[in-house]
């Protein structure tokens, strides 16, 4: 990955904190060439190709009805929402608080 396509992938990462962080805490760890999104600790989706997939659960179905599904990453098992509605906080919000209360909660690594 060349200089401006990190600055570019670091721009969209930390715009997508910037709009999420409203509702809640945001984490976005570096996984295998793309990156993880968590809320409050609980892993809501995957970030790929400066795009933002968010899981699928009741809320985020009936909230991104009408949004593209796709595979984050080639050979991924997980059909997505591709999510492109930085700009409605209100959406954005119902949407975590919904998706926060169906996600499992986050395993723990055992202790070695």
């Amino acid at each position: 990955m060349g200089f401006v396509e990190v600055i570019i992938v670091n721009q969209f990462n930390e715009y997508v904190k910037e709009r999420f962080s409203a509702v809640g805490d945001i984490v976005i760890k570096s996984m295998m060439g793309g990156y993880l999104v968590y809320f409050n600790g609980k892993l809501i989706g995957d970030i790929g190709d400066n795009e933002l997939f968010l899981k699928r659960t009741p809320t985020s179905d009936r909230l991104l009805a009408n949004s593209e599904l796709r595979y984050p990453y080639e050979g991924s098992k997980t059909l997505m929402h591709v999510f492109d509605q930085f700009e409605d906080a209100d959406l954005i919000a119902e949407l975590l608080e919904g998706m926060y209360a169906e996600l499992p909660e986050r395993k723990l690594k055992n202790a070695k």
